[in-house]
């Protein structure tokens, strides 16, 4: 079979025309495909052009957030750098604040044991006065007798003279508050000087004992020879009256008046009863009688007024140690208050020093988890004064 395209006679047998047909055919399918795949393309390029320009942004906002990242880790790094810095001029901030307080600390402790020490030796020295003190007054009152141990002694009523006023006085007396055979200015020896405070002062004891007036007295058989006794027993009264006084009683010396020791009750019993006029003379002239007893207790007045006087110059002795006591513990109160605020204020400088090292650990640890959203702005404590600036106590 034969075809006429354009003037032209094609054989449809012909296996080339065939050929060329079929290669033709392909040739005009593979356009349209080809017309139809361009078309598909440009469709599908037009579909997706939104998801490029998406795409593109997207690549823009990974670079932004690339460089930002790298910023952020940059400005982390120095943060860190920076908070590092600073915790470490923090830690040797509190370094040298911490060992200016323990310096000033100890030198208040030693100065403060110092002055403990020695108050507390001054307390001792106080504390040992006053134990001596003490001590002299037991001496003091060991060595005074009782009024009943006197008078209880036979023997001191029984003897006589100078060995029995000896025997009284060193029994009622102190030792140191008598003298026997005392000379004086005026170069007289009293049988016994008692030493007391003026007033009144030294006093002078004389033995003094008329036994021959006595004897006639108590041998008298009559009416005359009795009144003849007395008389003798009045004169020689008064004779020892007049000696005591001239002798014994010196101004600015002694006491105004003397005792005159009788050592028989009889003799003084006698006197008083039938001589009341001598003893008023004996007054006059400041000279007292006395006899064994009344002897015992007037010496006991006198060892009550040695004892009051020895015992008001102990007491001043006292009176004086316990003051310096109490202004050595006054003292020690105030240094103890001293050391104690010293202490207070030390334990509050450590309890600022922890919380500043809580807060800057706490920081520190949030910095580390990059913990910023709760990291929150604090007010700074303020500083505390350093001890040294501080006004120390003497």
């Amino acid at each position: 079979m034969t075809i006429e395209i354009a003037g032209r006679t094609i054989d449809l047998s012909d296996p080339w025309v065939l050929i060329a047909l079929g290669g033709g055919a392909v040739a005009l399918v593979g356009l349209v495909l080809l017309v139809a795949a361009v078309r598909a393309a440009r469709r599908s390029a037009r579909a997706t052009e939104p998801l490029v320009a998406e795409m593109a942004r997207l690549g823009q906002r990974v670079e932004t957030l690339s460089v930002g990242q790298q910023q952020l880790a940059g400005g982390l790094t120095h943060v860190a750098e920076a908070q590092a810095a600073s915790q470490s001029n923090m830690l040797k901030l509190m370094e040298n604040r911490l060992a200016e307080v323990t310096r000033a600390m100890n030198e208040n402790l030693h100065e403060s044991a110092r002055r403990t020490a020695r108050s507390l030796g001054d307390l001792q020295q106080r504390l040992e006065t006053i134990d001596k003190a003490q001590a002299k007054i037991e001496k003091l009152s060991g060595n005074v007798l009782g009024l009943q141990d006197i008078l209880s002694n036979k023997q001191t009523r029984g003897a006589f003279g100078e060995i029995q006023l000896n025997d009284i006085v060193s029994k009622a007396l102190p030792s140191d508050s008598y003298t026997f055979q005392a000379t004086l200015s005026n170069g007289r020896r009293a049988d016994c000087l008692l030493h007391l405070p003026n007033p009144p002062g030294p006093i002078v004891i004389d033995a003094k004992f008329p036994l021959e007036p006595y004897e006639a007295l108590v041998n008298a058989s009559t009416p005359q020879d009795q009144q003849r006794a007395l008389s003798q027993l009045r004169q020689a009264v008064r004779t020892h009256i007049k000696a005591i006084a001239e002798r014994y009683i010196v101004q600015g010396e002694t006491a105004d008046g003397a005792l005159m020791f009788l050592p028989s009750e009889a003799v003084y019993a006698e006197l008083h009863a039938r001589l009341p006029d001598v003893v008023r003379e004996g007054f006059a002239a400041r000279v007292w009688i006395v006899s064994p007893t009344t002897c015992m207790a007037t010496l006991n007045t006198m060892r009550a007024i040695l004892k009051d006087a020895r015992m008001r110059e102990q007491a001043g002795a006292i009176r004086r140690e316990l003051s310096l006591l109490f202004q050595d513990v006054e003292r020690l109160g105030q240094r103890v208050e001293n050391l104690d605020r010293h202490f207070g204020q030390a334990a509050k400088d450590i309890s600022e020093i922890r919380i500043s090292a809580d807060k800057a650990g706490r920081r520190a640890r949030r910095l580390d988890n990059f913990d910023f959203e709760e990291l929150a702005p604090e007010a700074s404590p303020p500083a505390a004064p350093l001890p040294l600036a501080r006004k120390r106590e003497s």
